[in-house]
């Protein structure tokens, strides 16, 4: 059985040290050579991340993958439970020192994984709700959603007043400093109406 530790810091200016300090102060020896750093950010799945990538070509059946957070295996709590799957598949066992060094590939580790994913979907369940119905409600108050208008009520005035005295979509869009698509969309939309 070999134990590697995996840490991950999002910026240069932050570094692993701590990660693997703890993890030694836990009782884990680890050879240097099985330890594998990476700055990346946490906003990247666990499979873009070059050094995560190259320790998944490394691991082997029987192995053990340390981290001191689950936030340092993924983005989210899906991605984390894609990677420890993966590795569970693979016959790795993943111990995370936050959980208590939890083997999240164990039954109680899987129940574990099963329990932070069920509350990450709730989050996200909620974040919707609210989002729709914040969105509901500045609708029903008259807000406008979306980008500001391209012209003002008044450019769009004199833009359309402009293009139907013959003046070129090229010489409106310059005078109202604004795009040539901008104005033949407003000229299209008048047309419509």
């Amino acid at each position: 059985m070999r134990t590697f530790i995996y840490a991950r810091v999002s910026t240069d200016d932050q570094t692993t040290e701590n990660q693997v300090k703890e993890i030694h102060g836990a009782g884990f020896a680890v050879d240097k050579k099985r330890i594998v750093t990476e700055t990346i950010s946490g906003s990247s799945p666990a499979s873009e991340r070059p050094q995560f990538v190259k320790l998944l070509d490394r691991l082997e059946d029987g192995d053990v993958l340390i981290v001191t957070k689950l936030d340092r295996l993924g983005r989210n709590a899906m991605d984390v439970r894609a990677t420890v799957e993966k590795l569970a598949t693979m016959g790795v066992r993943v111990h995370c020192l936050a959980l208590g060094g939890a083997d999240l590939t164990s039954a109680a580790g899987k129940m574990t994984m099963g329990v932070i994913t069920a509350v990450a979907e709730f989050e996200r369940d909620l974040l919707i709700e609210r989002t729709h119905a914040g969105i509901a409600r500045a609708r029903a108050e008259g807000k406008h959603m979306g980008r500001p208008a391209a012209l003002s009520t008044k450019n769009l005035t004199l833009a359309l007043k402009q293009l139907a005295a013959g003046v070129s979509v090229s010489q409106v869009a310059r005078d109202l400093n604004t795009s040539r698509a901008t104005i033949i969309r407003a000229r299209q939309r008048a047309e419509a109406a």
